[in-house]
C-alpha cells in the first residue's frame, strides 16, 4: 500500500468503530416509539407503502442506471477516485439542499413530494460513486451493493451491524442474497428520517428545515459510499496490521 491508502485504511477502522458503537439514550427512545408505531399500523397499510417504495426505488435504479456515465478507467489512483466522488457529492449535496429548501417552503404538499425526489437524488449519487470506483452498474450485483450502501446509511444501529457485515464481507455474502427484505428497507429508512421530514411539513420553518436536512442526508450517505466502496479497494489489510 502507498502512503495515502495507509491512511484511508486508517480512517476507515476509525469509521467502522463509528458504526459499530450504540446510539445514544434519545435515538434509541425514539427507535423504540417508532417500533411501537409500527406496530399499530395495520399490516394492509405496511403492505401498501412497502410497495410503493420497493417499487419507487426500482425505477429509480433502472432510471439511474441509464443515465450514469461509464466506470472510470482502473488506472486511476484511490487517490483520484476519492476526490472525483467528493466532487459529485458536492454537486449532489447542493442539489439536494435545494431541493429541499423548494419543497420545504411550499407547505404540506410540497413537502410530501420532497421523499420521491431526495431519493432520486440519492439513487443517482450512488451509481455515479460506483461508476468512480470501478463497478459496473449493470451487473444485479452492483446494484444490489448500491441497496445495501443506502441501508447501511440510513438504519438503526442493529441493522447497521449487520449491513456493514455483508459489506465487508461482500464477496462471500453476495452469494447468499437474492433481493433486498423490502419491507426492512422501507421501514428502516421512513423510521431514520420521520422526525426530521414531519418538521419539514411545517409552515415557517419548512424551507429551513428541509434545506439542512437534505445537506445532511446527503453528506451522509456520501461517507457512508465512499467508504463501503473503500473497504472493496483496500480488500486487504498492511502488513503492520
Amino acid at each position: 500500500m502507498n502512503d495515502y491508502q495507509l491512511k484511508i485504511y486508517d480512517e476507515l477502522q476509525v469509521w467502522r468503530a463509528k458504526m459499530m458503537k450504540p446510539s445514544g439514550m434519545v435515538n434509541r427512545f425514539a427507535k423504540k416509539a417508532q417500533n411501537k408505531i409500527n406496530g399499530m399500523i395495520p399490516e394492509k397499510a405496511h403492505q401498501i407503502i412497502t410497495d410503493s417504495i420497493k417499487h419507487m426505488v426500482k425505477a429509480t435504479l433502472v432510471g439511474s442506471n441509464i443515465t450514469t456515465k461509464k466506470v472510470v478507467p482502473t488506472e486511476m489512483s484511490l487517490y483520484d477516485r476519492d476526490e472525483l466522488a467528493k466532487e459529485k457529492l458536492s454537486t449532489y449535496r447542493r442539489t439536494a439542499t435545494v431541493e429541499g429548501a423548494g419543497t420545504g417552503a411550499g407547505g404540506i404538499f410540497l413537502g410530501l413530494a420532497d421523499f420521491p425526489l431526495l431519493l432520486s437524488i440519492k439513487m443517482k449519487y450512488l451509481f455515479e460513486a460506483a461508476a468512480i470506483y470501478g463497478f459496473d452498474t449493470k451487473e444485479y450485483e452492483e446494484r444490489l451493493f448500491i441497496l445495501h450502501i443506502f441501508q447501511l446509511a440510513f438504519s438503526s444501529d442493529d441493522k447497521q451491524r449487520e449491513t456493514l457485515f455483508i459489506i465487508e464481507n461482500w464477496e462471500e455474502q453476495k452469494e447468499k442474497l437474492i433481493d433486498m427484505d423490502w419491507r426492512v428497507f422501507q421501514q428502516e429508512y421512513r423510521d431514520y428520517i420521520d422526525f426530521v421530514k414531519m418538521l419539514q411539513l411545517l409552515p415557517g420553518i419548512g424551507a429551513v428545515v428541509g434545506a439542512y436536512a437534505n445537506y445532511n442526508l446527503l453528506d451522509q450517505l456520501g461517507e457512508t459510499a465512499m467508504n463501503a466502496y473503500r473497504f472493496r479497494t483496500l480488500k486487504t489489510p498492511p502488513a503492520d496490521y
